[in-house]
């Protein structure tokens, strides 16, 4: 056989076989950076069940979630919930399980209580507005000392207390207006600001509630 050593067809075929091998690695470093970005972003779920059960590859990589086992019909519905919000709004599960455990103890329908979180903090337990708003559900310390008098902006901080505070209030307002909507656009503007524009006859709204509520068909309460 002709040796081809040196010549344009051997030359061309060493070519080629670098372009295999590199296609090669490029391959296997996509799937790594996949599988990677993957675990990144998912939600971990022990958190939101109490439990130290491992999460396997598979389940991270959203092929299906076991609920752990030995969970009464209440808990087993509550862990998928906070499963749910948590893959959704891509927040940690111990995040999905506080929101939605605080929106519940103050009878807010959680389906209200991420969407106004999200929007008003971006999930972000130190969030602070330019007019000093504060926390996960931006409340300003006047507000709060409403329901707990003497707390300060620090104590706001706290993530518990700032979803109980801010879910408290949020119900206060639907009770006092009889309408989500315009509950959401006192929380959001300020009662009197919300009231001179009706006087005047203009529509309060400024886009805020319906960002909110944006698919939602709910009363905004839970048992009422």
């Amino acid at each position: 056989m002709k040796d081809l050593r040196g010549t344009y067809v051997h030359y061309g075929d060493v070519l080629r076989r670098r372009r295999r091998v590199r296609a090669g690695i490029m391959l296997a470093g996509l799937v790594v950076a996949a599988v990677l970005g993957t675990r990144t972003w998912e939600p971990t779920v022990a958190a939101a069940a109490g439990s130290t059960t491992a999460v396997t590859v598979g389940e991270r990589l959203g092929l299906g979630l076991s609920a752990p086992a030995g969970l009464e019909s209440a808990q087993l519905e509550r862990w998928h919930a906070i499963h749910n919000y948590s893959r959704r709004h891509r927040i940690t599960s111990d995040l999905s399980a506080a929101i939605y455990d605080a929106a519940v103890a103050e009878g807010i329908d959680p389906a209200l209580a991420f969407p106004l979180v999200r929007l008003e903090s971006r999930f972000n337990e130190k969030a602070l507005s330019p007019v000093g708003a504060v926390g996960l559900t931006q409340l300003m310390v006047n507000t709060a000392r409403g329901y707990i008098p003497g707390v300060t902006r620090e104590d706001l901080y706290d993530r518990d207390l700032n979803l109980t505070i801010g879910f408290r209030h949020l119900r206060g307002l639907i009770k006092t207006y009889g309408s989500v909507q315009l509950a959401l656009l006192v929380y959001n503007r300020g009662g009197e600001a919300v009231a001179l524009d009706r006087e005047l006859g203009l529509d309060p709204s400024n886009g805020y509630d319906r960002i909110v509520l944006k698919g939602y068909r709910g009363k905004g309460v839970l048992n009422d």
